[in-house]
């Protein structure tokens, strides 16, 4: 069962005794979720505003922020700024957190697009690929990262409704059932789709089988409704932590939420052993990335 694990903070820079601070690591690295239940990230009373789903611009589910561009929003100029620096503000308390719970992580964080979510966690019509209701890591057909690690920070906003998540199995367990289903990428296709920029970059092997993963997951109706799995409400005011290319998630319920995705290499990590990358290489008995 993946681990559920709750720490008493209220500092978005918080000082952590040695204990608390190991049971961050060993829970993070370790393929669970931290939960931070009374560490609420507040907004202004001219930011209550945004807490309606007419920001949205109506094709993309989230509005987000990468560097100075805001994507997804609809509105104003002046308020799309205010927006835009909630936004931001938001950000930067989740960098502060990551690199005051986790220190050896501090000079290799990179954030990447921040993002509001504003309109209902499910409901829109959608592939089953893209189907976030079911369980799934993150991996991404455009963006190769050859291992390196995806860290998200979520805060629930949403004065009243719950955030509501099935969370799975240990990602060992399911890539065991997964990978088998996994055919070898044909010879020369990765590097042509990086030439024609259908790829940020060439897929390795470990990208493929991430991507195979997720897909393969999502499909088996069956394996959605029978794997081991724990239903995880996350009040108003809670913000949570999870490398979500390990976590096996999906979101059930809720609106409104902050979400910071940030990207670290492997050699970041306390125990690089524990990541995605190490356990496929142990379970396929081979190196999953290119030689330097």
């Amino acid at each position: 069962m993946t681990d559920i694990v709750s720490l008493g903070l209220t500092s978005w820079r918080p000082e952590l005794e040695s204990a608390a601070q190991q049971t961050a690591i060993r829970t993070i690295e370790g393929g669970g979720v931290l939960v931070l239940p009374r560490l609420s990230f507040e907004l202004s009373a001219e930011e209550v505003r945004f807490l309606s789903p007419t920001w949205s611009d109506g094709r993309a589910k989230n509005i987000s922020l990468d560097g100075a561009a805001l994507r997804g929003a609809y509105g104003l100029d002046q308020d799309l700024g205010a927006l835009a620096r909630m936004i931001e503000r938001f950000g930067a308390s989740a960098g502060d957190l990551v690199t005051a719970l986790f220190p050896r992580y501090a000079p290799y964080v990179k954030r990447a697009r921040t993002s509001f979510r504003p309109q209902p966690a499910v409901g829109r019509p959608v592939s089953w690929r893209k189907d976030d209701a079911r369980l799934h890591i993150d991996a991404f057909p455009s963006r190769p990262n050859h291992g390196e690690r995806i860290l998200r920070v979520f805060s629930n906003v949403n004065p009243v409704e719950d955030r509501v998540w099935r969370v799975g199995e240990a990602f060992a367990t399911m890539a065991q059932t997964f990978l088998p289903r996994i055919g070898k990428p044909m010879p020369g296709i990765p590097a042509l789709l990086a030439a024609l920029r259908v790829t940020k970059g060439v897929r390795s092997e470990y990208d493929h089988l991430m991507l195979g993963l997720h897909d393969n997951a999502k499909a088996d109706l069956d394996y959605q409704r029978r794997c081991e799995q724990q239903t995880v409400h996350f009040a108003p005011g809670t913000t949570w932590l999870c490398f979500s290319d390990q976590v096996m998630h999906a979101a059930v319920s809720g609106q409104h939420m902050l979400e910071q995705t940030i990207h670290l290499p492997v050699t970041a990590l306390y125990d690089p052993g524990s990541s995605p990358l190490a356990i496929l290489e142990r379970l396929c008995g081979r190196r999953l990335l290119p030689a330097h």
